[in-house]
């Protein structure tokens, strides 16, 4: 059974999303996602400063079994990456929810993230 911490918000596209106390976001693939794409070789994250609109590939995630899009979940500009991902990208396997964040989002609309699942409703699309 994966881990799926109540505080955050997902998207059915796997991405979890974590609001900040400065109404900026951090965003990661979730458990479920990184146990099936199995041990992590490389990540690819999103340039800061870029502009993202809402569901779009932005990110790519390379396991020893495939690579796979990451989506934005709302729309908005990076603001910072996980540098530690380049030398390390097997964080995102030892703790998806802690040291293997991708990247930092100042959303266009915070109130965005109230239109993703909560918990229940993620691992209720999972199942």
């Amino acid at each position: 059974m994966s881990n799926t911490p109540a505080e955050l918000k997902y998207a059915k596209s796997h991405e979890w999303v974590k609001k900040l106390p400065d109404g900026t976001l951090l965003i990661g693939i979730t458990d479920h996602a990184q146990a099936a794409l199995g041990d992590l070789v490389f990540v690819e994250t999103p340039k800061v400063g870029r502009k993202l609109a809402a569901n779009e590939a932005c990110c790519v995630v390379e396991s020893v079994k495939a690579a796979s899009d990451v989506y934005a979940p709302v729309a908005g500009t990076v603001i910072e990456t996980n540098a530690k991902l380049g030398e390390n990208p097997e964080l995102v396997n030892d703790a998806p929810y802690e040291g293997g964040w991708l990247w930092k989002l100042q959303p266009d609309n915070l109130a965005d993230v109230d239109g993703l699942l909560d918990a229940d409703g993620y691992v209720a699309s999972i199942a």
